[in-house]
């Protein structure tokens, strides 16, 4: 009896032992914008995902994050970001167990405007090497371990480049990385889109058949018909260059607008998705590629998803976001039919991120986070998490823009200067 125990006892340590590793394998870095596929997605596994019986645990506070808009990115037990204070942009990096600060990093003077001063794209990390993007249009390359240096470029004096609206909202993107390559979108007579060497920051191509301004939106990279290509969307609407040598390859009128391009496009297989705000919509193409030449197909243009800048995610089969007017929104990836609406004062507009079949949804108005189901079936509601606290930093809209980050089993949010984990274990 007392061996069956014994054996017994052993068996449950190590399924226990077992399903801790298990967990642990899926934990996952948020190295870039919007998460490891550019998607806004995270895959991680065991989180506390219904606050009705159990809010998520603060486990600290970093309070000198400055001003700016820049979405935390993790790798291992590091968070990078960036903000400005002081007249001063910079970049810096918290230990995740402890919110303490690692190095900080000036980068230039401070980007200043009346919605918000500082950066606005997100930190992009690579091996031991860091790339960003500033608000007025300058991209750095840095050294993950102090912060330091390596080169700078500026997208106006070096490239050419300009931003669409002029230049009061500031440079927006999050640059990605590829291989070799870091792309961005300095935009003008140059080529939109620049690929740079990732160690010097000397150009390698520019994308010479598309000289649009440069927008809001950060590319993404998509194989489609055995080309490896970069997808953005500008004011004109989406295109796909070639990232062999920045050759356009394919370009649609949709979803763009003259005010202010602004989410990043979503792709699956071969069909790319494209939402804008400013009355312009959203589209569904289906990309195909027939000998030399590629063929786009548009499989729905409508406005039943015109998404402002909060992003979209595709779960399943449908895409959800917020919508100008009809309020939260799960439409049919395919079809462009919106399955549901719901409307309501809280959570209002805001940015959205996906976890374990759930939305995280971002009000921007108050900061409070609502967890729902990701479901054609309908909106169900899992439980609210305010934030603890508001920053004081001014800005005339007081918004909370800061896309929301999961990674390693925490959850970060920021206000500004105020930057919160949680944990969701």
């Amino acid at each position: 009896m007392e061996k069956r125990k014994l054996s017994m006892f052993r068996y449950i340590f190590i399924v226990v032992l077992l399903s801790a590793s298990f967990a642990e394998l899926q934990a996952q870095d948020w190295p870039q914008w919007r998460g490891p596929n550019r998607d806004g997605v995270s895959k991680e596994t065991g989180l506390n995902l219904d606050w009705t019986a159990k809010k998520p645990k603060l486990l600290w506070t970093f309070r000198d994050a400055g001003a700016g808009y820049s979405a935390p990115v993790i790798v291992g037990t590091t968070l990078y970001s960036q903000g400005a204070a002081g007249g001063k942009d910079f970049a810096f990096a918290l230990d995740t167990r402890t919110g303490k600060l690692i190095w900080k990093q000036d980068l230039g003077p401070m980007f200043v405007m009346d919605r918000g001063n500082g950066p606005r794209g997100s930190v992009s990390v690579d091996g031991d090497k860091l790339y960003l993007v500033r608000g007025g249009g300058q991209i750095h390359c840095l050294s993950a371990a102090d912060g330091k240096m390596i080169w700078q470029k500026d997208f106006r004096k070096d490239f050419g480049g300009n931003i669409m609206s002029g230049t009061d909202w500031g440079f927006s993107e999050s640059p990605l990385v590829d291989g070799n390559l870091v792309i961005c979108t300095p935009g003008g007579s140059q080529g939109s889109i620049a690929a740079l060497d990732k160690n010097t920051g000397r150009v390698v191509w520019r994308s010479k058949g598309l000289t649009a301004l440069g927008g809001y939106s950060s590319a993404i990279v998509a194989e489609i018909g055995g080309v490896r290509q970069y997808i953005q969307l500008t004011r004109q609407g989406v295109a796909g260059v070639a990232a062999s040598d920045g050759k356009v390859l394919w370009t649609a009128n949709v979803a763009g607008n003259n005010t202010a391009a602004i989410p990043t496009p979503v792709c699956r297989d071969n069909i790319v998705y494209v939402t804008s705000g400013y009355n312009a919509g959203c589209a569904a193409l289906r990309i195909t590629k027939k000998g030399d030449a590629f063929n786009v197909e548009n499989l729905y243009v409508n406005k039943n998803m015109i998404n402002h800048h909060g992003g979209v995610v595709l779960v399943g089969d449908h895409v959800y976001g917020y919508s100008d007017g009809p309020g939260w929104i799960c439409q049919n990836l395919m079809t462009g039919e919106a399955v549901w609406r719901h409307r309501v004062s809280e959570p209002g507009k805001g940015a959205v991120l996906s976890a374990g079949g759930r939305l995280l949804c971002l009000d921007e108005r108050t900061g409070s986070l609502t967890v729902a189901l990701a479901s054609p079936d309908g909106w169900k509601e899992f439980g609210r998490l305010d934030f603890p606290e508001r920053s004081k930093v001014p800005s005339q809209d007081k918004r909370v823009w800061t896309h929301p980050v999961i990674s390693n089993g925490k959850l970060y949010l920021r206000d500004h200067d105020l930057l919160f984990c949680f944990e969701l274990k």
